[in-house]
């Protein structure tokens, strides 16, 4: 019998927002060198998924919750897929809108290779 993994989790903006300003979520960017430089969520660590490592992925802090984004969500889709795969079940959840829907949602960014 072969079982089926867990479904991976989408976080809403509101939820992720939330989750920012109470250190709640540990904010992981999967895209790559120049998109992280030309904006990224303020906070998130870089971890581009062509390089992406699951043992690169810091542990969660007691409370925390691992939440991986991209540019739209499908990168993020990989990057979990790859930390399950890693041993990482703790990296299921994405904020499939990306830095799409954050901008387009009119979040700020930040610039530059600094989280």
């Amino acid at each position: 019998m072969t079982t089926t993994p867990a479904p991976f989790h989408d976080i809403a903006l509101a939820d992720l927002k939330a989750g920012l300003a109470d250190g709640s979520i540990l904010l992981v960017d999967v895209r790559e060198a120049e998109e992280y430089a030309a904006g990224h969520i303020a906070g998130a660590l870089f971890n581009p998924l062509s390089l992406f490592n699951p043992a690169q992925l810091p542990a969660p802090g007691a409370g925390q919750q691992v939440v991986i984004y991209c540019r739209s969500g499908r990168r993020s889709v990989s990057a979990m897929e790859k930390a399950r795969q890693g041993g990482r079940p703790d990296a299921d959840t994405h904020f499939g809108g990306g830095i799409l829907g954050w901008t387009g949602a009119g979040e700020p960014v930040k610039e530059g290779m600094e989280a």
